[in-house]
């Protein structure tokens, strides 16, 4: 196929007819699947991608079809390759979507791909290809424009849920961990460990399978990495900043700027003067590392019998999910200090005793559900179900969930109902509550039927050995 016939990106317009254009891949998301409003039962999948073809121009692609058609496509290209988009729709922006999920193009105009029209294949042309490549190491954003690993740290939590580029070199790869997502979806996180001249250790999450495929091709202590449009979050959990690569997300590898060859090469002297060897932290309590499984009552008899928290799994069903009431129920605002509810337009905390109280109000917006596990032992109500552990459960970003209308709020939530999960909690005995327990959920996923039989066996061995008694 010429690639010679291509339209550039800055030349894009919507009168064109039958477009080609190509470009190499600098972005792509995972393919999602979405109830099909019109169709009961059927889902619709979509696919997203960004390419660029020159070092200021970039545009959007996105695919919608069948799970054949849409997971083709996905398998036809990673990042990274050089690509050609045959017959797209040229089509303005969609301010509202394309803000939140979408990274910020300079291109005026997405491109759409449908199935009955539009193909993507890798260009074969090595001309173009050598002409694209160096592209993948010019950042999108402004290579002066980010913020140090100490700023973030020195910002804290004012930072909360602000999406920034950051400048860093990779000091550790993890292991990728998989889990279920409740809708049955499978789920995947990596972890990498960042540093720089002012942090020697901060973590970076990938969920996506395209983001860790390339996180895992990266070379320990000798790879700099741009990030534009990172999420940073405040980890309460482990107390912590932390970021996150989401849908808006894109990373240059070892960008071809005069900071981050400043920063190569500190990281490299770094790593050979053994200085970032000093610090490995432990893990802290990770839900890996919950054994003890417990039935209902089980749980709120030894939250009877204890005043201590304490960890545990259940296999158990779902039995109250109120996705589809007022939003205001589902996620709320939160002061990103002491966790206090505001409303959206509080100027400052409410909470008397917010060490913040005085200051510029800064918040925190999440799900915040309550959820009503239930087995065959009894139920323990409203435990919380929080960001980000809701997200990973749902399958679904904020974002995402209140571009949903009620009807597909609803399906989501039917789809919950009444499946068995296993769920790992942590267990406050509560004075407050009348069932005098508390549950906060730290991960939550489709049970396995095979591990759900082995436990029931043994709870039933138990149950029968303490009748013999």
């Amino acid at each position: 196929m010429d690639s010679s016939m291509c339209i550039d990106i800055a030349e894009l317009h919507p009168k064109f007819s039958h477009p080609k254009v190509v470009g190499i891949v600098i972005a792509k998301t995972d393919v999602k699947s979405f109830p099909d409003r019109k169709n009961f039962g059927v889902d619709r999948f979509t696919l997203s991608f960004t390419i660029k073809d020159s070092p200021d121009f970039f545009i959007n692609v996105t695919g919608w079809g069948s799970d054949g058609y849409i997971n083709g496509l996905a398998n036809t290209f990673t990042i990274g390759e050089c690509v050609i988009v045959d017959n797209p729709l040229v089509t303005g922006k969609d301010p509202e979507k394309e803000e939140k999920f979408c990274p910020t193009t300079t291109s005026l105009y997405r491109l759409l791909l449908s199935e009955a029209h539009s193909k993507v294949y890798l260009c074969a042309d090595m001309d173009t290809i050598d002409k694209l490549l160096p592209l993948i190491h010019l950042p999108v954003k402004d290579s002066r424009d980010f913020y140090s690993l100490g700023d973030i740290v020195a910002n804290g939590k004012s930072l909360n849920n602000t999406v920034i580029n950051v400048l860093a070199a990779v000091k550790s790869i993890g292991e990728p961990k998989f889990f279920t997502t409740s809708d049955n979806r499978k789920g995947q996180r990596l972890e990498l460990k960042l540093f720089d001249d002012s942090v020697s250790s901060f973590p970076l999450l990938c969920w996506d399978r395209e983001t860790i495929q390339l996180a895992q091709t990266l070379v320990p202590k000798e790879t700099v990495l741009f990030i534009a449009d990172v999420k940073i979050n405040f980890d309460s959990f482990r107390n912590c900043m932390t970021a996150a690569v989401n849908s808006k997300t894109i990373v240059t590898v070892n960008p071809d700027t005069r900071e981050a060859s400043q920063l190569y090469s500190y990281a490299t002297e770094a790593s050979k003067s053994g200085a970032l060897d000093q610090d490995e932290e432990p893990e802290d309590m990770t839900v890996d590392s919950i054994t003890d499984v417990f039935t209902m009552s089980q749980m709120k008899q030894k939250a009877r019998d204890n005043p201590q928290a304490f960890f545990g799994i259940s296999y158990s069903f779902i039995s109250k999910l109120d996705l589809d009431s007022s939003i205001s129920k589902v996620i709320r605002t939160r002061c990103a200090t002491c966790k206090f509810q505001v409303t959206e337009d509080a100027q400052s905390c409410a909470n008397p005793l917010c060490p913040a109280r005085d200051q510029a109000l800064s918040v925190t917006t999440g799900f915040d559900l309550l959820v009503d596990f239930t087995d065959h032992t009894g139920t323990v109500q409203a435990c919380s179900l929080r960001s980000p552990v809701a997200e990973q459960m749902l399958g679904f970003t904020i974002e995402e969930f209140t571009s949903l209308d009620d009807g597909q709020q609803t399906a989501l939530k039917w789809k919950f109902l009444l499946e068995r999960f296993k769920v790992y909690l942590k267990i406050l005995p509560s004075t407050k509550l009348k069932t005098g327990i508390k549950g906060i959920v730290l991960a939550c996923s489709l049970a396995d039927p095979g591990e759900v039989k082995q436990h029931m066996s043994g709870l039933l061995e138990q149950l029968s050995s303490q009748h013999a008694h």
